[in-house]
């Protein structure tokens, strides 16, 4: 392509990263279902190991189908570099693994997917990290929460399942005066409608499994390296300015610059903790990005007709859509989600937890099942399934009440989605 002109988002979809097998001219990223790859020579096999040398080792550090989509993603996205892994949940212990020392804090968003406060409060503390709670629709909570130990301020773009939207330059203003990098899971909004390097965040993380994949067929996580921190102010942050044992005393952000946390991701947590993403997986999920734009597109306008319809439902108490004009994210999401406020939302329906069961089974074209991101419109009732682990009060507080139903609304035509939803809330 040529030089003179930035691909636009469509063509970056599809181009980035790609180009036809050498070996073979295959246009589709070939699956690399290897484990490992022959070196040139003994003095190849040393420049790899020692980081003097990009290429391949052992597909448990990166393979060549790999690296194309996360070439995709950062472009889509605007990082320097990303890191592709096997699940989200493993994109955030890569990242805080490459942040954090035991003792250390960070804090986050009290509206976030279920699984993921769980991983903050439960796993992540046999590491010895501690998560500070704040309120992700005041941003200076996040100030408040703030202490000499926090390393990290992690939030979601668009909260899950919540819908809340969260102010990303407010609260990476707050990070930047604190001098720590601001993580933003930008899983429900994609790149598509929101890119939070634009407004801020250092570092992007995604559930590849969700949106960007789209077909719920493949697991798989991101990281983004935003390439704007700067590693080198103190010592906070050994990983990367500190002497690596690893590499010869390499100082990481030293020899990498801009993208030198996405290597010490690689480098340090995905090779030592091994959750790597399968190239299967990784190409499902590539020839899920080619569509990303069409998709979420209609995804957004399915939503925002269905939350229009179901707040004038006579048995539905409450609709939380960004899209809709008196909603409290509003206006955040014209200012960071222009094209659309996503397929995800929650409304609350009347009868508390009884009711939501009852909706959830009496569904028929909605999957009733524990995932978003899918062409297919999915369902489920958190109280009683993503979020039954957290307390009454934790559940209220994530946006996951006994009367909350989360919708995942798909791409099929909008007067099937609304048929179906309509004769399930009639037999409540």
């Amino acid at each position: 392509m040529s030089n003179e002109k930035t691909p636009g988002f469509n063509t970056l979809s599809i181009h980035a990263g790609a180009r036809p097998d050498p070996a073979t001219g295959a246009r589709a990223t070939p699956i690399y279902q290897t484990t490992s790859f022959v070196f040139e020579d003994v003095d190849h096999a040393a420049s790899l190991f020692g980081l003097q040398a990009f290429g391949n080792i052992y597909t448990r550090i990166g393979n060549p189908t790999c690296a194309v989509l996360e070439e995709r993603v950062a472009a889509l996205e605007g990082g320097t570099a990303a890191l592709a892994v096997a699940s989200g949940h493993a994109a955030q212990l890569i990242v805080m693994h490459t942040l954090l020392e035991p003792g250390d804090e960070f804090v986050a968003a009290g509206q976030l997917y279920g699984g993921s406060i769980n991983q903050f409060n439960h796993a992540f503390k046999k590491f010895g990290w501690n998560v500070v709670w704040a309120d992700a629709t005041d941003p200076s909570s996040f100030e408040k929460a703030l202490s000499p130990e926090t390393k990290a301020i992690f939030i979601e773009s668009i909260a899950n399942p919540g819908g809340i939207v969260t102010d990303i330059a407010a609260v990476s203003a707050i990070a930047k005066k604190a001098k720590v990098p601001l993580i933003v899971d930008n899983t429900l909004a994609t790149p598509y409608l929101c890119r939070p390097i634009e407004h801020g965040a250092d570092i992007v993380v995604h559930s590849l499994t969700k949106f960007l994949g789209g077909h719920g067929n493949s697991i798989g996580g991101l990281i983004v390296d935003g390439g704007s921190f700067d590693w080198s102010q103190d010592d906070r942050y050994p990983s990367l300015s500190a002497p690596c044992p690893s590499y010869q005393g390499m100082v990481l952000h030293e020899t990498f610059g801009n993208f030198a946390f996405a290597i010490a991701c690689r480098v340090l947590g995905l090779r030592d903790l091994g959750p790597a993403l399968s190239p299967f997986n990784a190409f499902l999920i590539l020839t899920g990005t080619e569509t990303l734009s069409l998709r979420m597109q209609r995804h957004s306008d399915n939503a925002k007709a269905v939350a229009e319809h179901l707040s004038r439902h006579e048995k539905v108490e409450w609709v939380n859509y960004a899209g809709l004009p008196g909603d409290s994210s509003h206006g955040l999401a014209q200012r960071y989600t222009p094209k659309g406020a996503g397929a995800v939302f929650t409304f609350g329906v009347k009868g508390g937890y009884d009711a939501g069961v009852k909706l959830v089974s009496s569904l028929t074209m909605f999957s009733h099942l524990a995932n978003i991101g899918d062409t297919r419109s999915l369902v489920i009732h958190p109280a009683s399934t993503t979020h039954r682990q957290l307390t009454d009060e934790q559940k209220t507080a994530a946006g996951a009440g006994p009367e909350v139903v989360r919708l995942s609304v798909g791409i099929e035509d909008l007067d099937d989605i609304i048929a179906d939803l309509d004769q399930a809330l009639a037999q409540i």
